[in-house]
């Protein structure tokens, strides 16, 4: 290799310009998600705001359905994985290789593991709303299209999705949502106190 030829350096062996600025950027970024990581509320309503406003401006052009129609369409592919374990336990039924949810009364408790972390689900959400918001701004997404026939495909496959995925948690018996550890009551201190 000659020199320069590594990636982001220049002809010296230096980090070119542009490099450096987009490695900046890369940091202010990763440093504003990391101060926003314990602020779940706030991102979210953020998040919600967003979807609204890109909402109403589809409703003021007329247009873009199919955008929107994607966007639909990658928040319920997130929300799928959000609701998933890690790891499914219809695969690890017929091996015994790893962990399992616990399936009777007298197994050991397992948290909940998420496909899908929030942190990422949120994270991955509001980038696709700001995708979409991004192509409503060019013409050559603005593709011309009956919408209320995708919005009947769209509850038809979110009802069967659901369905499947409500089926699966019934059958392995696993809740996605945990507030906190479980709490047990002890036996009552009905003996008397000793004194010395």
């Amino acid at each position: 290799m000659s020199e320069g030829d590594s990636i982001g350096e220049s002809v010296h062996g230096k980090p070119s310009v542009v490099y450096r600025f987009f490695s900046r950027l890369g940091q202010i970024y990763q440093s504003w998600l990391d101060k926003s990581t314990p602020y779940t509320a706030v991102r979210w309503i953020v998040t919600l705001g967003l979807s609204f406003i890109y909402m109403i401006r589809v409703y003021l052009l007329q247009g873009w359905y199919i955008v929107t129609y994607a966007l639909g369409i990658y928040h319920l592919n997130l929300f799928i994985a959000f609701l998933s374990p890690k790891v499914d336990p219809s695969l690890m039924e017929d091996s015994d290789d790893g962990p399992s949810l616990p399936t009777r009364q007298n197994e050991e408790f397992r948290p909940f593991i998420r496909r899908l972390p929030e942190f990422k689900f949120w994270h991955s959400a509001t980038k696709g709303i700001l995708v979409a918001m991004a192509c409503t701004f060019f013409e050559a997404f603005n593709i011309p299209v009956f919408w209320p026939i995708l919005v009947m495909y769209f509850i038809m496959l979110f009802c069967i999705t659901m369905k499947r995925q409500i089926k699966h948690m019934i059958k392995y018996r696993y809740i996605p949502f945990t507030h906190g550890k479980r709490k047990y009551k002890g036996k009552e201190d009905v003996g008397k106190t000793f004194a010395s």
